[in-house]
């Protein structure tokens, strides 16, 4: 299977973050030793639900104690796909997504950023009510790429990222915090020490 389709499947926006997979697999197996729970911003966050739907793909999220990952406040993710992937085209594929979806809702925006070697990528989604009358959930999300080797020598590109969610009557507020807090969160996962990855079968 190539690359794009892959990653077409696996890391599309926030819907198929969640709601698809959870619907297909609830395992919790922790296949990139990464146990949790993962501390970010002085909060812990602790593995619920993982994926490995293809031989060289794996899927990790964390949760902060009381959410779910169906309707969360934050959500941690680690996604890993191994071989001799070259980083620009992961990041290539999700642009090109972002890019198809805001044609059809102008809520989408992404910005990316490049610093040595390592991407990160700064974008919002929604979704709507089921009339699509109104916007029911929207999410910020902050995606950090980076080229890895792990503890057992396997190459790879690894995704950390951090999406931020608010539902219904919260939404205004959300928006507007996020204009003048915007930067905050780029920063907190640009400079964030990612775990040491080792993978296991």
């Amino acid at each position: 299977m190539n690359i794009k389709h892959i990653f077409s499947v696996c890391l599309t926006g926030f819907v198929m973050t969640t709601s698809v997979y959870a619907q297909t697999d609830k395992s919790s197996t922790d296949y990139l030793s990464v146990p949790g729970p993962i501390s970010f911003e002085k909060t812990d966050y602790n593995l619920v639900w993982t994926s490995h739907p293809l031989d060289n793909y794996y899927k990790q999220e964390y949760i902060e104690r009381g959410d779910s990952v169906e309707k969360f406040k934050t959500l941690i993710l680690l996604d890993l796909i191994t071989g001799n992937t070259k980083i620009k085209d992961v990041v290539a594929i999700k642009i090109a997504e972002l890019k198809k979806l805001k044609k059809t809702n102008p809520v989408v925006q992404f910005e990316v950023f490049e610093n040595k070697g390592e991407y990160m990528l700064d974008f919002l989604v929604s979704e709507n009510t089921p009339d699509g009358k109104l916007v029911s959930i929207v999410e910020r999300n902050v995606y950090r790429y980076k080229t890895i080797v792990d503890n057992s020598g396997k190459k790879g590109v690894l995704l950390f990222g951090v999406s931020e969610r608010s539902y219904g009557d919260d939404i205004d507020n959300f928006f507007a915090k996020l204009k003048t807090n915007r930067d905050d969160l780029i920063n907190e996962v640009g400079t964030f020490k990612i775990p040491d990855i080792t993978i296991i079968k």
